[in-house]
């Protein structure tokens, strides 16, 4: 029964009040907070992924796929605000699982976020390396294919083929820039990622407002493009089935909310500002999406949008009349997608750093720089691995991995809001979700579903990743857990 322990709720809130030079520094506002969510929100979303999943799966119906990712994402944010405001401690999902459903749930969380940030960096670090490639090439400078795309993709039949290609080398060196402005301190890197995020923004919108200008409704047509099959795999795409397998891919794209969480402990004031940060991020970048899809499917047939940079496809695809544009998108996407991979390292670096207080990873990933007063080692180590996944794969593959994760972890915070509501009615809650027992039943079941629309083959990798998660525990975690005693009623 030791695997089913749980971390007492009242330790949580001690260790959220503890302060000093071997803790996390508390410097993160509502605007700062919100700013790391749409930071990690729009990103290789918006930009890459909103074509590659339009000409793959849903067609000019990606706008749909949007709003239903995004009601779904609606119904998990509204859990993670109240889970936030009552356990404001790092960890996000992870953290909240260990207190509700018991040691061994949370560390299947913990692994399913390894996937949702650790992958979802790497996913980010693809795009950005197909946009700075593009930027270079504007200025005459051209990057050999073989050092700036990855040796392995993933074909119609969802298997790795070799490409050729040695290393994406701008992919990986995006992250360890990232990684070295995370380790310089949580105040310095907000201030830069403040600054990026009202740059990325700025440009989404005039790509937005002046994309609306020529959008060519024929593109539109059909809107929901007739199913197809594919003759030689029998996979299918368009038609509805594909607006929900569209929903199921780019539901990464909307995982910044999450990332909120895992800043507790470095938040003022957390159990007000969580909420406001969480909730407000979302509605933003919800709104930003549904226009910008519509936009760049206007501006383009989508079967062109399947490109490392498709949001420049499109604005090209005009002509001269948005000739100034595309510097302009070109340099923002670049720079823009830099914050979502910082805020990406920050959480799973946040979480590791949860883990290892409690036993379940070693003891350096909890490691705090006495000045900077960032867990150094974990952010290191986490840059390390995303590194090499942006290396050597495709931005589809790990896009897919991501939001599978993504999914299981969501369903499984929806259901820890309902456990506490039953088992803990007393703990005191800044924020409570609405309509709860519709909310979070309702939120289980779509991400459950969105689960079921993804590709068979993206299962197979799942079982794979959390069969090593089960060795890693049992191997580490399960002999150094800090709360197995305390949960059979020992002193500690």
């Amino acid at each position: 029964m030791k695997i089913f322990a749980k971390k007492p709720i009242e330790v949580l809130l001690a260790q959220a009040a503890e302060q000093g030079e071997h803790t996390l520094k508390r410097s993160l506002g509502p605007v700062s907070l919100t700013a790391l969510g749409i930071g990690s929100v729009i990103g290789a979303g918006i930009f890459v992924l909103t074509g590659q999943a339009a000409e793959a799966h849903a067609g000019p119906a990606i706008t749909i796929s949007f709003i239903v990712a995004g009601l779904v994402c609606a119904l998990a944010a509204l859990c993670y605000a109240e889970l936030a405001s009552t356990i404001p401690v790092a960890g996000s999902a992870y953290t909240y699982a260990y207190a509700t459903v018991g040691e061994f749930f949370a560390w299947i969380i913990a692994w399913d976020l390894i996937v949702e940030y650790l992958f979802a960096g790497a996913t980010v670090a693809v795009g950005w390396s197909g946009y700075f490639v593009g930027m270079m090439a504007d200025f005459g400078l051209i990057i050999p294919a073989a050092w700036s795309q990855a040796p392995y993709l993933v074909n119609n039949a969802h298997q790795l083929v070799a490409t050729g290609a040695i290393l994406n080398v701008p992919a990986m060196a995006i992250i360890a820039i990232t990684a070295a402005v995370l380790i310089a301190g949580i105040t310095e890197s907000a201030v830069f990622n403040n600054a990026i995020v009202l740059l990325k923004v700025s440009v989404v919108l005039l790509v937005i407002v002046f994309g609306f200008l020529y959008v060519n409704p024929a593109n539109w047509q059909p809107f929901i493009p007739d199913e197809t099959t594919d003759p030689i795999t029998g996979a299918s795409k368009y038609g509805l089935g594909g607006i929900f397998a569209a929903a199921g891919v780019i539901f990464f794209a909307y995982i910044g909310f999450e990332t909120i969480s895992t800043a507790a402990q470095e938040t003022k004031n957390p159990q007000r500002t969580l909420p406001i940060g969480i909730l407000a991020s979302l509605a933003i970048c919800t709104v930003l999406y549904i226009l910008m899809s519509l936009v760049i499917t206007g501006l383009a047939p989508y079967t062109m949008l399947n490109v490392p940079a498709p949001v420049y496809v499109a604005v090209d695809n005009v002509g001269p009349q948005l000739a100034w544009l595309k510097p302009v998108v070109t340099v923002g996407a670049t720079v823009g997608l830099a914050s979502t991979i910082m805020a990406l390292l920050y959480g799973q670096s946040r979480i590791f750093y949860a883990m290892s207080r409690d036993g379940l990873l070693p003891p350096i990933f909890s490691k705090v720089h006495p000045k900077r007063r960032t867990p150094w080692a974990g952010t290191a180590l986490t840059a390390v691995f995303a590194g090499l996944m942006a290396g050597l794969f495709p931005i589809g593959l790990l896009g897919e991995l991501v939001s599978v994760g993504t999914l299981l972890a969501f369903s499984m915070i929806c259901g820890a809001v309902m456990y506490l509501r039953i088992s803990r009615p007393d703990l005191p809650r800044a924020f409570k979700t609405p309509l709860v027992w519709l909310v979070a039943p309702g939120g289980m079941l779509a991400c459950l579903y969105l689960i079921s629309s993804l590709p068979a083959a993206t299962f197979v990798r799942l079982v794979v990743w959390l069969a090593i998660g089960i060795v890693v525990y049992f191997g580490y975690a399960y002999w150094h857990s800090r709360y197995h005693e305390r949960t059979l009623g020992a002193a500690e």
